[in-house]
C-alpha cells in the first residue's frame, strides 16, 4: 500500500483553449471549480494583465507556468517578461519549435545557445524559464546524444529548466521515470498525461500509465506541480474530459 503524499495539480489551458477564446472568464470559473488549484497559461486571449490577474484572484488559482511562443519570445521578451510580473507568473516555458530544427545539427546547436540566452535574460529579471519536450527531441540526436538531453546537459540548469512532457518522452519510446531521476531538481513542473493502448491522448487515470510511479519519483526528484494536459478529447468534451481526470485523481487518493 502506498503512502498518501497529496500533489499540486494544475492545469493546462490549452486542452480548453476553444472554451478560453469564447469566455476566459467562465472557463477558470469552472477550472476553480472541479478542484485545481493553478492553471498554465497558453495564450490570454486579449485580455489584459490587470483582468487576468483579477479573474487568477477571484477563482483563487495559481498561474503556474506560462506558454509563449519562440516568436514572441525572441521577439517581445520584454513585452512578454512585464506581463507575466503583472500578474504573479514567474515561470516562462517555450512549448514548441519546430521539428526540423533537431533534425540539423547547427541549427539545433544555435537554438540551444539562444534558449540558454533568454532563460539568462528571464533570470535576470527574477523570473525562471524552462523547455517543454514533444517526441522529436528524443527521436533525434545530437552528435550521438539524444537531441533533448543534448539541450539540458549544453545548458544551464538555472537558465533552462526541465518541463517534462511524460506522455511525449513515453511515446517516443522512452522511460518517463528514468526522466525524472535524470531532471531531479530541475523539473518544477511536469506535464501529467494518460495515454490510451492506442498510444492516442486519454483522460489522467484511464490509460496505461503509471500514475502512482510517476508520483512517487516525481515527489523525491522536485516537482512541484503536476499540470493535467489532454491535447485532444476523443471521446468526451474537453470540459468533461478534465473534469474526468480531475475525478480520477480524486478516487486515487493523490487529491
Amino acid at each position: 500500500m502506498r503512502l498518501f503524499v497529496p500533489v499540486q495539480i494544475g492545469l493546462q489551458l490549452y486542452t480548453l483553449r476553444e472554451e478560453c477564446a469564447r469566455n476566459l472568464v467562465e472557463t477558470l470559473s469552472k477550472v476553480a471549480e472541479l478542484g485545481y488549484r493553478g492553471v498554465e497559461f497558453a495564450g490570454f486571449y486579449g485580455c489584459s494583465a490587470v483582468e487576468v490577474s483579477r479573474m487568477l484572484q477571484e477563482f483563487n488559482l495559481h498561474p503556474i507556468a506560462s506558454h509563449v511562443s519562440i516568436d514572441d519570445l525572441r521577439q517581445r521578451l520584454p513585452e512578454v517578461l512585464e506581463f507575466h510580473r503583472e500578474i504573479g507568473c514567474d515561470y516562462i516555458v517555450c512549448p514548441w519549435v519546430g521539428p526540423q530544427l533537431f533534425r540539423d545539427g547547427n541549427r539545433a546547436r544555435a537554438l540551444i545557445g539562444e534558449l540558454e540566452e533568454i532563460g539568462k535574460t528571464v533570470g535576470q529579471r527574477g523570473m525562471r524559464f524552462g523547455y517543454h519536450n514533444h517526441a522529436f527531441e528524443l527521436e533525434n540526436r545530437l552528435d550521438g546524444e539524444i537531441a533533448l538531453d543534448a539541450l539540458y546537459r549544453r545548458t544551464e540548469a538555472s537558465a533552462v529548466l526541465a518541463e517534462l512532457d511524460l506522455y511525449w518522452i513515453r511515446r517516443a519510446g522512452e522511460d518517463e521515470l528514468a526522466y525524472l531521476r535524470r531532471y531531479a531538481g530541475r523539473i518544477p513542473v511536469v506535464h501529467l498525461k494518460d495515454m490510451a493502448e492506442d498510444g492516442f491522448f486519454a483522460e489522467v487515470g484511464t490509460g496505461v500509465m503509471d500514475l502512482d510511479g510517476i508520483f512517487a519519483v516525481g515527489n523525491t526528484s522536485g516537482v512541484q506541480w503536476y499540470v493535467v494536459e489532454q491535447d485532444e478529447c476523443r471521446h468526451h468534451s474537453s470540459l468533461e474530459s478534465v473534469k474526468i481526470s480531475m475525478e480520477q485523481l480524486k478516487e486515487r487518493g493523490w487529491v
